[in-house]
C-alpha cells in the first residue's frame, strides 16, 4: 500500500477509534486529572537538545521585540528587521522566503500557529510571548509529536493556565524611543484567565511608528468524565516599515540610519486561534484531544525587493491534535497520535507602479503578478516508545508519516507574465517519513547526563514555493526539503550545583534546500551541511546566589554543498562556500547581582561573529557586540520598578546585513535607549 494511502487509512482509523473508545467506560474518569506538562517536546530526562525560559526571566527582560529574550540562548539567531518584523535561525543561517516560513514550526501552547503550506518569516510576531508562562527551543528537527516545517527546530509558547489565586498583574513602561506598553493578566480562582498586551512605538527611524495588541485567554472545565481547557489567543499588527539602507556600512552613520528609503512601506496583520483540550483516562492510559480552529490575513508593500509591490495572503484551518500514552510495562512508556490539518490560503501579488533596471525592461510588468488559492489537507500518524533500559540508560524511538495534498487554482491567465510565472490549475501531493532514535545515559550517582540523538527533519513545500514561481523555473520543481541530524551532549551540574551547564554537538546534511539567491533567483535543488557546538551555563559565583555569571556560546559551520552557475545572474555558488547570513560565533553573557532580596541589577552583552552577505561569499558582514544594563527594586511584594538600558555604548551596528540585485543593505539596529517601567499585582 503506499505511504499516503496507508496514513490516510491508519490516521482515519486512529481518529474513529480514539473518538469510540472516549464514549466507552474508563476508570476514574470523572476526577479532575493531575497537572501534567502535556504539549513540552522533550522533557530534561530524554536526548536532544531543548532549552525552557521560565516565566520569571520572560517577566525580567520584558521584551520588545520576540529577539530580545529568544537571542539569549545557545544556536539561537533572530534578527530584528523593521518595527516587529524579523527572520530566524534555529541552528541554521537566517533563512528567508519560503525557506524561512518552513524550516522552523511555531507553536503555541503545543498547536503550529500556521498551516504546513502557509507559513510566515515573521510568524513570531503573532504569538502573545510577552506574558507566556514558559518559552520551549528545540534545536534540531521536533520529536515525532511534530512533523512538516520542524527541519531546524522549533519554538513553543507556552501560555500560563488558570491558578487557585485571584489576582490582577499589570505591567507598564515607556522608553526613551517612544516606545509605550501595556501588560495585563488577569486571573479568578482555578478557572478563567485572561492577558492582554499593548505596544505603541513612534518609530526611531523615518515613518516606523507601531501598533501592536495581543489577547490571549483560557477556561478551565470539567465535562462528562474530561479534564479541559479551552484557549483563544489572537493579535493585530499594524506598523509603518522602514525599508533597507543600501551603500557599503551605510549604517555606521548616525543621520542615514535614522532614515526610511521606503516611507510608503508598511504591514497590517491579523491572526487568530482557539482550541480546547480535552484529557481523560481512558483503560490503562491517558487520552488527549485538541481540536482547534485559526485565521489570519495579512498584507503589505514589498519593500525588500527593488521592483516593490502589495501582497495580500491569509488563510483559515480546522485541526485536530490528538495522542494516548500509556505504560505498556514498568519500564516501557508508549504513545500514538494522530493528527488532521484542512486549510484553505490564498495570495495576490500586484505591482502598482512601473518599474525596471534599465529603459525597456519589461520583466516588472504593472498589475496582478499572481492570484491564487490554495486547499490543502494534512493528514499525520505518529508514535514514540520510551524504554528505560535499566536504572540509567533510557532510549527513545519515535517515527512518523504525513502526507500533504494541495489543490491550487489561479484567478489569472497561466503562463509567463515578464519575470513572473503563473502555473496552470493542478494538485500536488507529498509524502514525508521522519524516524527519530535517541538515548541517554545518566552514572548512577551523577549529577550529569550523557546522550545521543539522531532525527529527520522534512517538511513539504510552501504553497509559494510551488505556485509563485519565476520564468527561469519549471513547474512543480519544488519538493520535500529533507535534513538528517545526529548529536551528542552532555547536561547536569557540578560543584555541588554551583555550576549547571549543557553542552552539545551537532552534524547534519539537508537536500532538496529551496532558497533565493541574492540576484532574486529560486534555487530548488540546493544542498548543505550544518555542523557545530553548543553550550550554556550558570556559575553561583557566591554560595548564596547572591552573584551568577551565566552565558551561552555556539560555534556552527553551515556551508553549501552543491555547485551552481547562472549565465543571467552575477552570482556563482561553489560547494564549501559558507552559506550567507550565517555567523561562525554567537554568545550571551550576563553578570547578575542581588545584594539583597528587594534589589536586583545585571549587565549583560550579545556578540554576533562576522558573516557572509551573499552565497557567493564576495562580501561581509564584521559582526558586532551590544551590551545592555538593567536594574529592579521591589518596594514590597507586590510593587516593582525597573529600568533597562539596551546598546550600552551607542554602538552603529546592523540587525540585518545582506547582498542583494547587486547593493550592500542593511537594517541599523537601534542607537543607546533606556526603558523605565513598574509591575504592580492587585490581589
Amino acid at each position: 500500500m503506499p505511504l499516503r494511502a496507508l496514513l490516510a487509512t491508519s490516521a482515519s482509523l486512529a481518529l474513529v477509534s480514539v473518538f469510540a473508545a472516549a464514549n466507552a467506560q474508563s476508570g476514574d474518569g470523572a476526577s479532575r486529572l493531575e497537572p501534567v506538562t502535556v504539549y513540552g517536546d522533550r522533557l530534561v530526562t530524554q536526548p536532544g537538545s531543548v532549552a525552557t525560559l521560565e516565566a520569571d526571566t520572560i517577566d525580567e527582560i520584558d521584551a520588545d521585540h520576540p529577539a530580545q529574550i529568544l537571542n539569549e540562548l545557545p544556536g539561537v539567531n533572530i534578527q530584528m528587521n523593521s518595527g516587529q518584523e524579523h527572520l530566524i535561525a534555529l541552528r541554521s543561517p537566517v533563512l528567508t522566503g519560503g525557506a524561512g516560513q518552513g524550516s522552523f514550526l511555531i507553536l503555541e501552547n503545543g498547536l503550529p500557529t500556521r498551516s504546513p503550506a502557509f507559513g510566515n518569516v515573521n510568524s513570531l510576531f503573532e504569538i502573545h510571548h510577552e506574558v507566556a508562562e514558559a518559552i520551549e527551543i528545540v534545536r534540531g528537527p521536533g520529536s515525532a509529536k511534530y512533523g512538516s516545517n520542524a527541519v531546524h527546530g522549533l519554538i513553543n509558547v507556552i501560555l500560563g493556565e488558570p491558578t487557585p489565586r485571584d489576582y490582577l498583574d499589570m505591567r507598564l513602561s515607556g522608553s526613551t524611543l517612544n516606545r509605550y506598553k501595556a501588560d495585563l493578566t488577569g486571573n479568578l480562582d482555578d478557572t478563567a484567565r485572561l492577558s492582554l498586551s499593548l505596544q505603541d512605538d513612534a518609530g526611531w527611524r523615518d515613518n516606523t511608528s507601531v501598533e501592536q495588541q495581543k489577547l490571549s485567554g483560557s477556561y478551565a472545565f470539567d465535562a462528562a468524565g474530561w479534564d479541559g481547557l479551552a484557549w483563544i489567543s489572537a493579535s493585530n499588527l499594524n506598523q509603518e516599515t522602514a525599508g533597507f539602507l543600501e551603500g557599503f556600512k551605510a549604517y555606521r552613520d548616525d543621520d542615514t540610519a535614522t532614515t526610511n528609503p521606503n516611507p510608503e512601506a508598511y504591514r497590517d496583520a491579523q491572526w487568530a486561534m482557539g482550541a480546547v483540550r480535552l484529557t481523560r483516562w481512558l483503560g490503562p492510559g491517558k487520552l488527549t484531544l485538541t481540536p482547534y480552529y485559526r485565521w489570519q490575513e495579512m498584507a503589505f508593500a514589498q519593500h525588500f525587493l527593488p521592483n516593490g509591490g502589495l501582497e495580500e495572503n491569509g488563510h483559515d484551518a480546522f485541526g485536530l491534535q490528538s495522542k494516548y500514552e500509556m505504560k505498556a510495562s514498568d519500564a516501557v512508556t508508549l504513545r500514538i497520535g494522530a493528527d488532521v490539518d484542512v486549510a484553505s490560503g490564498w495570495l495576490k501579488e500586484t505591482q502598482l507602479e512601473p518599474f525596471g533596471f534599465f529603459p525597456g525592461d519589461t520583466r516588472f510588468p504593472v498589475g496582478v503578478h499572481y492570484d491564487y488559492t490554495v486547499d490543502t489537507t494534512m493528514l499525520g500518524l505518529w508514535t514514540e516508545a520510551e524504554w528505560a533500559v535499566s536504572d540509567t540508560v533510557t532510549v527513545l524511538a519515535g517515527l512518523r508519516g504525513e502526507t500533504h495534498d494541495y489543490d491550487y487554482s489561479t484567478d489569472v491567465p497561466p503562463g509567463p507574465n515578464g519575470r513572473f510565472l503563473v502555473p496552470d490549475d493542478r494538485e500536488d501531493s507529498f509524502d514525508l517519513l521522519t524516524p527519530k532514535l535517541g538515548a541517554i545515559w545518566t552514572p548512577r550517582g551523577s549529577a550529569v547526563s550523557y546522550y545521543v540523538n539522531y532525527a529527520r527533519g522534512e517538511r513539504a513545500p510552501q504553497a509559494s514555493d510551488l505556485y509563485r514561481l519565476q520564468s527561469q523555473q519549471g513547474i512543480a520543481e519544488a519538493d520535500v526539503e529533507t535534513m538528517d541530524s545526529i548529536e551528542a551532549g552532555a547536561r547536569g551540574s557540578a560543584f555541588d550545583g554551583q555550576l549547571v551547564f549543557d553542552v552539545a554537538a551537532y552534524y547534519a546534511e539537508k537536500e532538496n534546500f529551496f532558497f533565493r539567491d541574492s540576484d532574486g533567483l529560486n534555487v530548488t535543488d540546493g544542498s548543505t551541511r550544518h555542523q557545530g557546538i553548543e553550550a550554556n551555563a550558570s556559575w553561583d559565583i557566591l554560595d548564596d546566589g547572591r552573584l551568577t555569571l551565566s552565558g551561552t556560546a555556539s560555534y556552527a559551520e553551515h556551508t553549501y554543498t552543491f555547485d551552481r552557475v547562472v549565465a543571467s545572474g552575477s552570482e556563482v555558488i561553489r560547494s564549501g562556500n559558507e552559506v550567507d547570513t550565517a555567523p561562525n560565533w554567537l554568545g550571551d553573557l550576563r553578570l547578575t547581582w542581588r545584594p539583597t532580596d528587594a534589589f536586583e541589577a545585571s549587565v549583560s552583552a550579545e556578540y554576533i561573529g562576522e558573516y557572509y552577505t551573499n552565497p557567493g561569499n564576495t562580501q561581509t558582514y564584521p559582526g558586532h557586540t551590544v551590551t545592555q544594563a538593567r536594574a529592579s527594586y521591589a518596594f514590597t511584594d507586590d510593587l516593582e520598578a525597573f529600568v533597562i538600558v539596551r546598546n550600552l555604548f551607542d554602538l552603529n551596528y546592523a540587525d540585518r546585513a545582506d547582498l542583494a540585485f547587486g547593493a550592500n543593505r542593511y537594517f541599523p539596529g537601534e542607537p543607546l535607549n533606556a526603558t523605565v517601567g513598574i509591575k504592580k499585582r492587585f490581589n
